[in-house]
């Protein structure tokens, strides 16, 4: 079935474009990085199918990897809606957590009520470094009778800093579909050729020496 879910997913985000696979004509990321792959989540929340199939798989997901959560959690900005669907879906509160503290008003990072003993699930759209979404669970953790217990998302690029980073931050992290079965499902759809695939097969395994 996490197969299943995995090819599904991603012939969906292929499907609307969210994700364009360039390895002729890389991206650069702002961290320097040349790319072959551009991903927009966004755009799932204007497709009523797709935005459903990743609300209920997200809120399956959670419910097996992360039974004891009481709170379900969206980073800003893009993981506000998917989480709000999915909150109401286990009929859990929700809370969304802000890149840095209002620079007004009372200041907040978190908006909405953390109850005690909250065990907060942290949902992303996507995971390039990790570094937004662990930065969003530090501050909850910060908060008293708060904890992050893990984190969900659509897509991750599988990238070995992610893998490190949520290893140091003690954190699990939980995807519906990743980077090795979207260069899959794009081979399948004949999206792309056989030496595409290998190049963004060797991207993935070291993107700061990735050549074209």
């Amino acid at each position: 079935m996490a197969l299943k879910i995995e090819k599904q997913i991603a012939s969906g985000l292929l499907k609307i474009n969210a994700v364009t696979l360039s390895p002729n004509d890389p991206f650069t990321w702002a961290s320097g990085i040349k790319s072959p792959i551009y991903t927009d989540n966004r755009l799932t929340i204007g497709y009523p199918a797709l935005r459903t199939q990743i609300a209920d798989g997200l809120a399956n997901m959670i419910k097996i990897a992360y039974p004891e959560a009481n709170v379900i959690g969206g980073v800003a900005t893009a993981g506000i809606p998917h989480a709000a669907l999915v909150a109401d879906r286990l009929n859990l509160p929700m809370v969304y957590v802000r890149s840095k503290p209002k620079d007004h008003g009372q200041g907040r990072q978190i908006e909405g009520h953390l109850p005690d003993n909250a065990k907060v699930v942290l949902i992303d759209d996507l995971i390039s470094t990790g570094k937004s979404v662990l930065d969003a669970a530090k501050a909850v953790d910060k908060e008293p009778n708060a904890e992050v217990v893990g984190v969900a998302a659509i897509f991750t690029y599988e990238l070995a800093d992610s893998t490190k980073n949520f290893n140091a931050a003690n954190k699990p992290l939980t995807t519906l579909t990743n980077y090795s079965s979207l260069i899959g499902q794009a081979m399948d759809e004949n999206l792309i050729t056989p030496d595409e695939h290998a190049s963004l097969t060797k991207w993935r395994e070291d993107p700061w020496h990735w050549t074209k």
